[in-house]
């Protein structure tokens, strides 16, 4: 039983670091070539190739990451395949490999592979793209600008709301273009401060710089309430931290798993919607068990009679119907947030779905033969 499970775990392993690197090796060319335009730019004339080749190769995780799953199914329909055409399927279901245990050693794979796409996903994938940022943003300023609106958070006080805008930040946590609005329980403005500059001290306050404050009266045609001031610097306590302002800065899909966490349960604290980023959460949680699915997707392959068939016939239509999971998976996605599913439901229906698919393919098969 040993000598099988090696045999079938190396020659899936092998298929699938190939077809990663073939797919790694498209993808590098396809960045490489779009980077090359901010070569010696004239925004970035000190951007060199080797710095291209550096933030290229930092986006090589984040590939493997989003890649994965698809080249762990191309692998194992490829490895079912040739085993089933070549007979050596056949031979090992004759030396003692039932389907179950044919069905349990394919699930151990596919719980390595989610591992290792849970581990890309959650650490290395969004350190390689911060560091990718920092790259960029020493060529253009040393700043990174956060859209072209900023990064807007929300901060409930005891007796006061703030909405804060964020303009754009560099590696070393200094912001810039801050601008931080207070309301009443009621809803009314109380002031608008303008800062030009500003960190986040040790102990959590807000340190601003070169700050422009103006203060309103009770009421809105008060002129004479207004009340206007400039100061040098000025702290201003806040439990807006910087990883918060950070996870500004990156898309929900490529934050980790507890920054995704942390941000949802900041966004419920201050009454903000948090749909989509619990959606993005759950499918954070259930994307490396997608590599499960495609491996119980595949196993059936081993099971037809396709000695005189061509293997990338087959190959063809199991990449079909990976491609076919991922845009369900993103459907479902934005389905699940215009009609206010639960995130958790929305996020795992595709892969339940495909993996009742392939188990009802699987038994099928089994008791045909």
């Amino acid at each position: 039983m040993k000598t099988m499970r090696r045999l079938i775990y190396t020659e899936v392993v092998t298929a699938v670091a190939f077809v990663t690197l073939a797919f790694l090796g498209l993808f590098f060319f396809f960045d490489l070539v779009e980077d090359l335009q901010n070569v010696a730019g004239r925004h970035t004339p000190n951007y060199q190739l080797n710095h291209a080749l550096l933030y290229v190769a930092l986006l090589v995780p984040i590939h493997i990451y989003e890649l994965l799953p698809i080249t762990v199914l191309i692998g194992c329909i490829f490895v079912m395949s040739r085993m089933a055409q070549s007979s050596e399927f056949t031979i090992l279901r004759t030396s003692g490999m039932g389907p179950g245990q044919a069905l349990r050693h394919l699930m151990l794979l596919g719980l390595f592979f989610a591992m290792l796409t849970f581990v890309m996903g959650d650490y290395i994938a969004p350190w390689c793209e911060r560091e990718g940022r920092l790259l960029k943003s020493r060529f253009e300023g040393g700043v990174l600008h956060i859209g072209q609106n900023g990064a807007w958070l929300k901060e409930k006080q005891k007796f006061s709301q703030f909405a804060v805008n964020v303009g754009a930040i560099n590696g070393e946590g200094h912001m810039r273009d801050i601008r931080i609005y207070e309301f009443s329980p009621n809803g009314r403005l109380v002031s608008q401060t303008l800062a030009q500059q500003g960190r986040i001290s040790e102990t959590g306050n807000w340190v601003l710089g070169h700050v422009s404050r103006s203060e309103f009266g009770q009421q809105a045609d008060d002129a004479q309430g207004l009340k206007q001031s400039a100061m040098p610097d000025m702290q201003w306590p806040s439990e807006i931290s910087q990883d918060m302002v950070t996870v500004a800065l990156i898309k929900p899909e490529r934050m980790g798993i507890w920054d995704l966490f942390h941000y949802v349960r900041h966004l419920e604290n201050n009454a903000q919607t948090a749909q989509v980023y619990e959606i993005e959460f759950w499918k954070k949680v259930f994307y490396p068990l997608s590599c499960l699915v495609m491996v119980v997707l595949a196993l059936p392959f081993a099971y037809l009679h396709m000695r005189n068939a061509n293997i990338a016939t087959y190959v063809f239509i199991g990449v079909l119907f990976g491609v076919s999971f991922f845009l369900l998976n993103n459907m479902f996605g934005h389905i699940g947030n215009l009609n206010r599913w639960t995130p958790w439901l929305a996020a795992a229906l595709p892969g339940m779905l495909y993996s009742l698919l392939s188990l009802g393919a699987f038994a099928w098969l089994v008791l045909r033969q």
